[in-house]
């Protein structure tokens, strides 16, 4: 008989059969193989390959890729679009495309911003057969922003009393993550009674005195950029108190008696509880009206948080937490919707048809809420695509009918829903192609007898072709029975013998042609070691030898390799190995373990092992130690309907003692061939009573086990059959939720095989209305785990219950639950809508609430949108961003922040279920009053002169309001950066320029300039300024100018007046000194001196001699602070004692007063008077030679 493949059909609503590719190993039917020979031809539409993900985060500091690969035949060309519109990356020297793709390459580095290249990118893979399209790649920066500037109080609080120190991180691109550490950049430690919120806060159920320190600080990490910012450190004191009272727990997060937590198929859900009180409370966590998910729930926090990972909608329910303490326990329950984005069902494959065929593109989709599905032809939505009379759209299939070359396309497959979208290239390829056989002609395949032989026949063609294969060159039918036929056109011998040597041929035909391939099998001998080496105990010092003879197909070549305790033998001269023996001699201690003889060739391998155990010398021969023999004699009595003893004979325990022995079981009826652990009796014991299950085969075994090993097991036991009960358990995780607004969807966990009890599971579903008069409505099925209820009213309770049955009876009264049909959209706006005006940023909205029959659906809350009125010039620019606030529950106000100050917005409510939105209420329209402005746009000192500066500024970016006034304040600098008086000045809010005059020259001002409204004054913005140099002026001698002055002595001393100045000093010096030598020369004594020794100034000190200055005046004495006790008399008189000369007299002084922690209390003084010294500057006058050193 000849045996042909025929591929199973699949049934069309067009009736006829859709042709596929069969490829190579497997490979998917609708791919094209990558075969090059078969490429060189064959034409094939765009596929994508790689792009990048559709939320795509980049490094500001890397360069940005944008990756976008495909395949096809002719090699595809790529465009990208940017937010929608064409990208012409010709047009922009910084991005690049890579040759042969579609990736660009966006260089940053070298300049330009990542935030420039920020927004929404596709790409587009296009040839002669269509063109395939990437996801929407949404590029951004990330981002790592400071913490905002704060004041933090230092708190301080008795012992036993709760805490939350807030973190309150910046907003950054991808969130961070939060810590807590000291400023040693330790980890605070953390436990029952300290933690960290998901939020970032820090929680203290109550303090003790140990918590007191003034370095609690919040750190942000910010992965993507490698960086961590740090909250200002927070100060707290615990002050310990006279008696800690007790008090039972209340939440600290989260507030009152239930709450609401939304989460997506498929992330984790993440629940916290944290409570305070004294004791520390514990928490606990359950959900009602069913069980955790034990293999998808941890808890983490000291069990304050619960994890369920992979959470589906079935995870959806109303969760406790409990706080439990010694004085009391407190719950909170959180209501959990589990939603989806959308995931696929069925996602469209790729479909190769020929001429006149016909074929289908499914695309199913499902998510929370229901995706909708929409279709694109070339990257174009179908709507407007050019028209395919092959064509035909029915909702989530497009129908192909005698299909033509013309019909080849790229079609795109989009399912969105609020929380995401799928994208899926699938292309029609219509090709009319013979018959080509893909695997290597005369291929020779080698097998071992009584193994599995796979002979390869991959093919293509179009229409798809069927597959014969013959053995021998007369063409030998080959038998169903014996041969196995792949739809990949592989042939498959299950067991081959030696008579399954020979030739084989493989003809693929369709109508366009025929080809054929030959295929060559040979069957070798298995490899066997018929002499296996054998446990020994050998004593120290001697020679032991191993033995293994190796048996094989004379054709092959085997290898023999030794190994000890799997791995190789130690490189020693002890160890040798000839053909079929390893040898060790002078054995020692260290020899002992497990030799292992591995026998390979080309097609299989073999091993066999043995133990060596190493003992001390003995007189007297050693006793054999070894595993126990295995037990026999397996006997069954005493049998009963659920239990059985079983008895055997135990086997020689080889010199060491049984220590136990273990009892397996099969169930032949339903895991036929699989053993399972039974029990353990001692080794003491021969006899078990076993306790069994109804309607299972049983047969048991027994093992041995004493110190050296367990033993193989022993025969098998006579079959025992137990006689069929009903079941004992119902199925589990029953719950009744609606798919639809007129169904209720009831589902469970069916009992496995063993748990039935006997033959004939089945599943007794009833359900009814609750609040109803209704009696139970039952269904029986089998097989499934799931029964829909169609045509039932929109949200309403029922009772639901499964029960177990088979053919001997039903099992236990089960469990009564409750569930909901299907919701539907609300019915009914919320009314008297009601909006109240806080402040300039803050509103607060009230409604009344809908009836809850209206809602017709589980109460998610309360949606307000909201939207700020804008001209009719920015209304034509731009679409009216709206702004969504969600209050979960029944709450019937709420709160709007971040509202702009003097602006009119308008806003409706919406109440929401767990299908959607309801309509929305009439249009409320309000206005927020003046606020305080933003600070002016900018601040520049112009026109310095002498004596006056100009500023001019740009009005504030953000009003708030009406301006009203400018505020500028002003105040000198002096030198040392001490700021002297503050001067206030209002300008009228409709300048932006302004001269102030009368100020001292090269003098620097610090300006403090705000705008203000009726609301109050705005932020401040600050600039500094500098009046010009008098060059005809004199310079004033400040003693704190130093270096700052130094270009402007410089020009003084060039100045002529200043040469004839100190031309004169020098003459009159001169003069002084003559008349000295001649008062000197007559004996006279000089007045002077002795005034000087009889009013000793310890103050004054004398001139140096290496420099010739006075040691007072040095610049590093200049800058100390003035000390206190040093002043002038009130009247600013000077002493007789004290010189009335001082180069202060020659310019404008500084009155310069300190405090005595050396900040300044005084102000730049215009006039010419003299000033009193203080701290230890010297009140005698300046040499004119040190009035010199103090210009240079």
């Amino acid at each position: 008989m000849q045996l042909k493949i025929m591929p199973k059909k699949k049934r069309l609503s067009a009736g006829r059969v859709p042709l596929i590719l069969f490829l190579c190993q497997m490979i998917s039917a609708l791919e094209v193989p990558l075969d090059p020979k078969l490429l060189e031809d064959l034409v094939q539409p765009p596929t994508i390959t790689q792009q990048s993900p559709k939320d795509y985060i980049i490094d500001p500091r890397e360069n940005i890729v944008i990756q976008c690969e495909a395949k096809g035949k002719p090699p595809p060309s790529f465009s990208w679009t940017r937010n929608g519109t064409h990208f012409d990356t010709d047009k922009d020297p910084l991005v690049t495309m890579k040759p042969g793709s579609g990736t660009l390459v966006i260089n940053i580095m070298s300049e330009g911003k990542a935030e420039t290249y920020e927004g929404v990118y596709q790409c587009t893979a296009r040839n002669e057969r269509g063109a395939a399209i990437s996801n929407n790649i949404v590029v951004r920066p990330s981002r790592s922003p400071l913490w905002t500037k704060e004041k933090l109080e230092p708190i301080t609080l008795q012992s036993g009393q709760s805490l939350v120190l807030p973190c309150r991180p910046p907003i950054g691109l991808p969130p961070p993550i939060i810590f807590w550490m000291d400023n040693s950049f330790q980890r605070l430690p953390q436990s029952e009674r300290v933690s960290q919120g998901l939020n970032g806060d820090l929680y203290f159920s109550n303090v003790l005195p140990e918590d007191t320190r003034e370095d609690y600080i919040c750190y942000a990490r910010f992965n993507h950029t490698q960086t961590i910012q740090q909250k200002q450190p927070i100060s707290v004191k615990v002050v310990s108190a006279k008696s800690n009272r007790e008090r039972p727990p209340t939440f600290l997060t989260p507030e009152g008696n239930t709450s609401n937590k939304e989460e997506l198929r498929g992330n984790v859900l993440s629940l916290e509880c944290i409570a305070e009180g004294l004791p520390t409370p514990l928490i606990y966590w359950m959900k009602e009206e069913g069980t955790l998910p034990f293999n998808r729930t941890c808890y983490r926090n000291f069990q304050k948080t619960l994890q369920i990972l992979q959470v589906s909608e079935a995870d959806s329910g109303n969760y406790r937490c409990i706080a439990k303490n010694a004085l009391g326990a407190i719950h909170h329950t959180i209501s959990v919707t589990v939603k989806a984005a959308p995931y696929w069902i069925t996602a469209p494959q790729n479909l190769v048809l020929s001429p006149g065929e016909d074929g289908a593109l499914i695309c199913r989709a499902n998510g929370n809420p229901k995706p909708s599905i929409s279709w694109l032809a070339n990257g174009v939505p179908i709507e407007i695509a050019p028209d395919d009379p092959s064509r035909k759209i029915d909702g989530d299939t497009i129908i192909f009918s005698n299909v033509q070359e013309r019909s080849s396309a790229v079609y795109q497959c989009n399912a969105s829903n609020e929380y995401g979208y799928l994208l899926a290239n699938a292309f029609v390829n219509v090709l009319a192609e013979p018959p080509r056989i893909l695997t290597s002609a005369n291929t020779l395949y080698q097998v071992i007898a009584n193994r599995p032989a796979l002979l390869d026949c991959a093919f293509f063609g179009s229409p798809l072709p069927t597959i014969e294969w013959f053995k021998g060159a007369k063409g030998s039918a080959l038998r169903e029975d014996i041969y196995v036929l792949h739809d990949n056109g592989t042939l498959e011998i299950p067991v081959a013998q030696k008579d399954s040597t020979g030739t084989y041929t493989c003809v693929a035909r369709n109508k366009l042609g025929m080809a054929k391939n030959e295929a060559h099998l040979e069957i070798k001998d298995p490899t066997r070691i018929i002499k296996q080496p054998e446990f020994s105990v050998v004593q120290r010092g001697s020679t032991v030898s191993f033995e293994c003879k190796v048996k094989h197909d004379h054709t092959l070549i085997p290898t023999v390799l030794w190994l000890k305790d799997k791995g190789e033998l130690p490189s020693d001269g002890r160890f040798t190995v000839d053909k079929d023996h390893l040898v060790v001699t002078d054995v020692s201690d260290d020899d002992s373990g497990t030799y292992t003889c591995v026998a390979n060739t080309t097609l299989d391998n073999v091993s066999a092992s043995a133990g060596l155990i190493v003992v001390a010398p003995t007189p007297t021969p050693a006793p054999i130690y070894d595993v126990p023999n295995p037990p026999f004699d397996l006997e069954l009595t005493d049998q009963l309907d659920k239990s059985v003893q079983l008895s055997w004979t135990p086997g020689d325990d080889n010199n060491s003692p049984i220590t136990k022995f273990i009892i397996e079981y099969e169930d032949a009826m339903h895991e036929a061939g699989l053993w399972h652990h039974q029990t353990e009796v001692p080794g003491t014991q021969t006899t078990a009573q076993l306790k069994l299950s109804p309607f299972v085969i049983y047969s048991f075994r027994v093992m041995a086990e004493n110190s050296l090993g367990r033993s193989l097991p022993s025969e098998r036991s006579e079959q025992y059959l137990t006689k069929a009960a009903e079941p004992d358990k119902n199925p589990t995780t029953v719950e009744g939720l609606g798919s639809e607004p007129d169904n209720l969807v009831i589902t469970w966990k069916p009992l496995n095989g063993f748990e039935s009890n006997g033959p004939g599971l089945q599943y007794k579903v009833s359900w009814r209305q609750k609040d109803g008069d209704d009696e139970w409505t039952s269904v029986v099925v089998a097989n499934v785990s799931k029964y829909i209820v169609s045509g039932t009213p929109t949200f309403v309770p029922y009772l639901i219950k499964v029960q177990a049955l088979n053919d001997v009876g039903f099992a236990p009264e089960p469990a009564v639950v409750m569930g909901h049909s299907g919701e539907d959209l609300p019915m009914v706006a919320p009314g008297n809508v009601q909006v109240t005006v806080v402040n300039s940023t803050l509103a607060e909205v009230h409604w009344d609430a809908v009836p809850l029959k209206s809602i017709r659906g589980h109460l998610q809350g309360y949606r307000i949108y909201y939207w700020k009125a804008q001209s009719s010039s920015k209304r034509n620019r731009r679409h009216i961003e709206k702004k969504i606030l969600t209050f979960q529950g029944s709450k019937t106000h709420g709160m709007l922040p971040g509202l702009e100050p003097f602006s009119n917005y308008t806003l409706n409510v919406r109440v929401v279920n767990g299908k959607g939105e309801g309509p929305a209420s009439p249009d409320r329209v309000f206005g927020t009053p003046e606020g305080v402005p933003s600070a002016p746009s900018s601040l520049k000192i112009i026109n310095p002169t002498l004596d006056s500066l100009t500023l001019e500024w740009d009005p504030p970016s953000h009003p708030n309001g009406i301006l009203t006034e400018y505020i500028l304040k002003y105040q000198p600098i002096n030198s040392t950066h001490e700021l002297g008086p503050l001067v206030d000045l209002k300008i009228p809010a409709n300048k932006t320029r302004w001269t102030l005059k009368n100020l001292n020259f090269s003098t620097r001002y610090k300006f403090y300039f705000n705008a203000q409204t009726s609301a109050g004054s705005g932020s401040q913005i600050t600039e500094e300024g500098v009046t010009t140099v008098d060059e005809a002026g004199i310079l004033p001698p400040d003693v704190g100018a130093g270096k700052a002055m130094a270009s402007r002595q410089v020009d003084i001393a060039t100045q002529g007046w200043f040469i004839g100045l100190m031309c004169a000093v020098a003459l009159l010096i001169l003069i002084l000194l003559i008349v000295c030598f001649i008062r000197r020369n007559k004996g006279g004594k000089y007045p002077v001196k002795e005034k000087e020794d009889a009013h000793a100034d310890p103050e004054i000190q004398p001139m140096k001699e290496d420099d010739g200055t006075f040691g007072e005046y040095s610049d590093a004495e200049d800058h100390k602070p003035l000390k206190k006790g040093s002043r002038t008399p009130s009247d600013r008189t000077v002493k007789k004692e004290d010189s009335d000369d001082s180069l202060v007299d020659y310019g404008e002084g500084v009155n310069g007063q300190f405090n005595e922690d050396g900040s300044f209390i005084g102000q730049y003084s215009g006039k010419k008077e003299k000033e009193p010294a203080e701290g230890n500057e010297s009140s005698e006058a300046p040499s004119p030679v040190n009035a010199m050193n103090s210009f240079v």
